[in-house]
């Protein structure tokens, strides 16, 4: 147990120390082994003076999930019993719910949810916390174990109790089922306009998205808006090849790690398809690809940003085993916008901020500087599509 926390904090003082001189770097390296003595008085006191006998393996867990959400909401400690479960039946089960999911104030929290899955049918959407799986509180719960609980074989069904916004918890017993990406969407508006919409990224979506931008051109489109709301699936590099169809040249994105050199994600001239202006939807639950390609398009003057600040969600998750056989899966590397912010630790923030209907604004995290203020919609109406609609109609 001491070692694994040993080897977690040491992980952790690298990152720190990453990149600094030689005295700083000493210096972050006491720090370490500083925080490691007050963790071992705090372990001897609770486990010496607590009003009762604790369960030392659960302290260690809630302790380990909690250093890794403060650096990352994606990571995950799994002790040796997890891991093994892990390893064995995560990629056996076909049932899922369809959520996206990462760790917010220490319990598990919805990104996004996949059209038509068992989770979009029961209403759930972004920044709902999942309280408890099959009864089990997922306060320091590792968001591994988590994706784990709940899948199964479809049909059967996982019982979840869930945070929204109401004073008590929503209980809630769900079917599982083999969930399917909505296919992309497009139509033509009025003044030419060509609207599509991505609802999820992976499974083939970026030829989809080229098929819908030729059609829409022998429509007579000579604007374009892409929505990716609430598309949070697919990986980085899915992002890369949506954000090419729409551009010739310059940066895509670059991924970097303390252990991973950059790399650069270059536009391949061969791959654009098309010249129209273009204006790019995002909400709270953009992440992932769709965030990939909002922060490309953005950061290389290609496209109009129109909505709400993204998730943050882009970057390499890999798992690190320890000699007790529990593991850390943590992220190792990051994607970075062409102007070079963390797309995971800052989201995307488009020039034009407009608040979803259901929404009291963009969601921001405690820590970050406060948004400007963007009008609320009502729940008929979609502010955000209206001001892309206003803002493409102004495009050359």
């Amino acid at each position: 147990m001491s070692s694994t926390c040993l080897v977690a904090l040491l992980l952790l003082g690298g990152v720190v120390s990453k990149g600094a001189p030689a005295d700083e770097r000493a210096s972050a390296d006491n720090n370490v082994y500083k925080h490691l003595a007050v963790y071992s008085e705090v372990l001897s006191r609770i486990k010496s003076e607590y009003v009762e006998e604790p369960d030392m393996s659960s302290v260690t867990l809630g302790a380990m999930n909690g250093l890794l959400e403060s650096i990352d909401p994606y990571a995950s400690y799994l002790n040796a019993e997890q891991y093994k479960e892990y390893l064995k039946n995560f990629d056996t089960y076909k049932g899922d719910l369809g959520m996206v999911l990462a760790k917010k104030f220490g319990y598990i929290t919805v990104v996004s949810v996949i059209p038509g899955s068992p989770a979009s049918k029961a209403g759930l959407t972004t920044n709902d916390m999942l309280e408890s799986i099959k009864g089990i509180a997922t306060r320091d719960m590792p968001l591994a174990y988590a994706n784990l609980l709940l899948r199964g074989q479809p049909g059967t069904t996982v019982d979840l109790s869930v945070l929204r916004r109401k004073p008590e918890p929503q209980k809630l017993t769900m079917t599982r089922a083999v969930v399917t990406a909505p296919a992309v969407e497009s139509k033509m508006l009025p003044d030419g306009i060509g609207y599509i919409k991505i609802a999820a990224m992976g499974y083939g979506r970026v030829k989809e998205v080229a098929s819908a931008v030729a059609d829409l051109q022998k429509q007579g489109a000579k604007k374009l808006l892409l929505d990716l709301r609430y598309s949070a699936s697919g990986t980085p590099e899915d992002g890369v090849e949506l954000a090419n169809l729409f551009l010739d040249k310059g940066l895509i994105t670059y991924s970097q790690g303390q252990k991973s050199p950059r790399k650069n994600y270059d536009a391949d001239p061969k791959k654009d398809i098309t010249t129209l202006p273009l204006v790019v939807l995002t909400n709270r639950g953009t992440a992932a690809a769709a965030e990939v390609a909002a922060a490309a398009l953005q950061g290389d003057k290609r496209a109009s940003l129109v909505g709400e600040r993204t998730y943050g969600d882009a970057s390499v998750l890999r798992p690190i085993t320890m000699d007790d056989g529990s593991a850390i899966i943590l992220s190792v590397a990051k994607y970075y916008s062409p102007e070079g912010k963390s797309i995971q630790d800052n989201g995307v923030t488009p020039e034009e901020l407009v608040a979803e209907a259901d929404s009291g604004g963009p969601d921001v995290d405690d820590d970050s500087e406060p948004a400007p203020a963007v009008p609320a919609a009502k729940p008929t109406e979609d502010l955000i599509l209206q001001k892309a609609i206003e803002i493409a109609q102004k495009k050359g």
